[in-house]
């Protein structure tokens, strides 16, 4: 007997404004099963998930870019209406619409529902956030808010399992009837000026109808950003908060480094017991491990910083640091909208440039993804860390601040600074732009969900742990093969990695690098890094580990630098990895964003010349002020 294909599993699109907790309503739907990717032929990010429903039905859950308008007016709204109008080549149609409503904002969504109904796609309307709308005296009748619209209308709540399950019994109910008839393109148009007067006037009706105009009184947000955006005290608060993200970067994760150094330790005792003397021992011990190990002893660090930037963002606070920043910015031609892209870019600059289609201006745009490179990326903290952890003595200053947090947070400070000199540059030059007035939409305050919270970490660790288990593994056994071959002439009395390839190209490179005070091993490990900028305290783990003679292998590489670096070095080192674009994917990000080579050659360009004359007027100050020490 034949076998009866399966019927496909319908697609389902989230589609809502900004921030009114529409990917917090996907975490709940898909919860582990997520994969993200990338629509082609552009750098908007992709998330599609799956959910399976209670009669064992799976469904196909896609999150899109958020957007107030099927008239794009950024590249992320672009990819909202191309993929449900059927524009998209390759992309599917969805099959039905989840319009994800903030109930506490319902007049600004409405606008979109509207439009989306106009579509004539299968839909029901998510009021999300219900919970919040209640504590600010909005009561919205669903009933009658589904009878006006003329479509299923649930109440949601995004950071409750519990708080779906309505929305997943109308999810259930999907069948191959609701699918969208020829799968083909939806005939659509700008709508005119009366049409969206008309709209306005409709939204303003409904609201009256359904209580949705209603709000009692003084709400917890409001009276809180009385103080958060205090003119004074605000700024006051944003400095705080973000110096105690880089206090805690190295007081809470020296626990954890320590675990790892340890497990780092009795692998390599372990296996330079259990292994005789041959070329796969040397790999494994001096290429792999110390190499890997190196990377890897920074991840507490790395997740202490995003766990708190993912704070900020879920609980609300960073459109309110873009505002309070947005008359700093726009000193330097820049508005305040550049804030968040920016921000993001500390995390990785990939990222925070793709972030910039939510700026309109193309001008704005281009400027922020010229500077997003000078924000203090996660993958420079490992060599920060590193020589911080190596020069700087652990103690506290100032009445109980730990010393090292505050270098760290000079450092952050430093780019930030060169960043908006760069853009005040770019303006003076033609290419910035005049100030515009930042409009700019404030979610309410709420406590960070754990789940997302935990996501979103997750997500941040097998990122790290597959940038280590490929590029910078792959790297440090190339790195290792240089530095092996070919071996040591007879008689050699130095270590085998001066008579290799990689110590050759050392000793030439170190003639350029020599002025800012960099020696041969620095040089060599400068060039793995350029792959991506956390390599090369990899490149230098496997470097020393080569460079030491006999059986003097130290698992340690901070005792290594501190030992045979000099201050000045350390400090100059600092330097270059402020400014110097060590990373190909956010050169080829950049090229993919703006369409042309001659933007990632202008930004190498300009950071290479920034980072050798940071350095040399580094390095030059430091042997002045303080000598070879």
């Amino acid at each position: 007997m034949e076998a009866v294909p399966s019927a496909p599993s319908p697609l389902i699109a989230l589609v809502g404004n900004p921030n009114c907790g529409k990917t917090a309503l996907f975490n709940i739907l898909t919860g582990s099963r997520q994969k993200v990717a990338n629509y082609a032929g552009v750098t908007v990010e992709r998330k599609e998930g799956s959910l399976l429903t209670p009669s064992g039905r799976r469904v196909r859950i896609l999150d899109l870019p958020g957007a107030y308008s099927l008239d794009p007016l950024t590249p992320d709204e672009q990819v909202t209406a191309d993929v449900l109008l059927g524009r998209r080549t390759g992309e599917t149609q969805p099959d039905f619409v989840v319009c994800v409503t903030d109930a506490t904002n319902l007049r600004q969504n409405l606008r979109l529902v509207l439009s989306l109904k106009r579509l004539g796609l299968p839909m029901v309307v998510a009021l999300n956030m219900s919970d919040v709308a209640r504590r600010k005296g909005i009561a919205i009748d669903a009933g009658r808010l589904a009878a006006e619209l003329g479509v299923p209308v649930v109440e949601t709540i995004g950071v409750k399992s519990s708080g779906v399950r309505e929305l997943v019994k109308v999810l259930d109910r999907i069948g191959m009837s609701d699918r969208v008839a020829g799968g083909g393109p939806v005939l659509w148009r700008t709508p005119s000026k009366s049409e969206i007067e008309d709209d306005q006037t409709e939204v303003r009706r409904i609201l009256g109808a359904v209580g949705g105009d209603r709000l009692d009184g003084v709400t917890f947000s409001d009276r809180l950003d009385a103080i958060v955006l205090h003119p004074v005290v605000g700024p006051l608060i944003l400095a705080a908060i973000l110096f105690l993200v880089f206090q805690a970067v190295f007081a809470w994760a020296q626990v954890p480094m320590d675990a790892i150094k340890l497990g780092v330790a009795t692998v390599g005792n372990w296996l330079g017991a259990a292994l005789p003397a041959s070329l796969l021992k040397d790999l494994l011990i001096n290429g792999i491990l110390a190499g890997v190990g190196s990377v890897l002893v920074f991840l507490p660090q790395i997740i202490i910083l995003f766990f708190f930037i993912l704070m900020l963002e879920d609980s609300g606070y960073l459109p309110r640091a873009a505002f309070l920043l947005d008359r700093v910015m726009g000193s330097v031609g820049l508005s305040g909208r550049a804030f968040i892209p920016l921000l993001s870019s500390f995390a990785c600059a990939i990222p925070g440039i793709m972030a910039t289609r939510t700026i309109q201006n193309p001008r704005d745009r281009l400027t922020t993804i010229m500077i997003a490179p000078l924000m203090t990326c996660s993958a420079r903290l490992p060599v920060y860390a590193l020589i911080i952890g190596a020069f700087i003595p652990r103690r506290t200053v100032w009445g109980g601040l730990e010393l090292q947090g505050v270098v760290l947070f000079a450092l952050y400070v430093v780019g930030v600074v060169s960043a908006m000199a760069v853009a005040f540059v770019l303006k003076r030059s033609g290419q910035g732009s005049s100030f515009q007035a930042l409009m700019l939409e404030l979610p309410v305050y709420h406590w960070p969900n754990l789940r997302n919270l935990a996501i979103g970490l997750w997500q941040r660790v097998e990122i790290f742990m597959s940038r280590v288990g490929t590029i910078i593994l792959a790297l440090m056994v190339i790195l290792w093969a240089l530095s092996s071959f070919p071996a040591p002439p007879p008689g050699a009395t130095g270590p085998a990695i001066q008579y290799s390839i990689a110590g050759h190209l050392g000793s030439w490179l170190a003639v350029l690098f020599a002025p800012i005070g960099f020696n041969w091993q620095i040089s060599i490990a400068l060039v793995p890094g350029l792959a991506a900028r956390e390599v090369a305290v990899g490149a230098l783990g496997t470097v020393y580990a080569l460079s030491a003679t006999g059986d003097d292998v130290s698992g340690a590489l901070t005792p290594l630098i501190a030992h045979s670096w000099s201050l000045p070095t350390a400090l100059s080192l600092l330097a270059w990895y402020v400014f110097a674009p060590q990373c190909l994917s956010t050169l080829a990000t950049v090229k993919r964003e703006t369409n042309s080579w001659r933007y990632p050659i202008i930004m190498a360009a300009y950071l290479f010349a920034m980072a050798y004359a940071g350095s040399w007027i580094t390095y030059r100050v430091a042997l002045a002020l303080l000598g070879n020490s």
